[in-house]
C-alpha cells in the first residue's frame, strides 16, 4: 500500500467496506510452525547481557603495529 493511500490499488479493500475477498498477503514475515516461543520469550526478555567481543584483538593490534613500523622505516629511506 502507498503511504497515505485511501484504498487498496490492488483490490480496492478501503477503511469501511474491509478486506476484499481478492485480496492476498505474501511474506508477511509471521511466525512459521518452527517458531519457538518460550525461547523468544527467553532471548528477548531475559535479564542476561549477550558478552561483549573485545572490539580490537591482539591480532589486529599486531598488523597495526607493523604497518606503523613499515611506514615509519619507509619515511627514514
Amino acid at each position: 500500500m502507498p503511504r497515505g493511500a485511501r484504498a487498496c490499488p490492488q483490490c480496492g479493500a478501503d477503511e469501511t467496506t474491509g478486506w476484499s475477498e481478492r485480496a492476498e498477503g505474501q511474506r508477511l514475515d509471521l511466525p512459521d510452525d518452527e517458531f519457538d516461543y518460550d525461547e523468544f520469550v527467553q532471548r528477548e526478555f531475559s535479564q542476561e547481557k549477550p558478552k561483549a567481543r573485545p572490539a580490537i584483538g591482539w591480532f589486529w593490534w599486531t598488523v597495526a603495529l607493523l604497518l606503523l613500523l613499515s611506514f615509519l622505516l619507509w619515511g627514514f629511506l
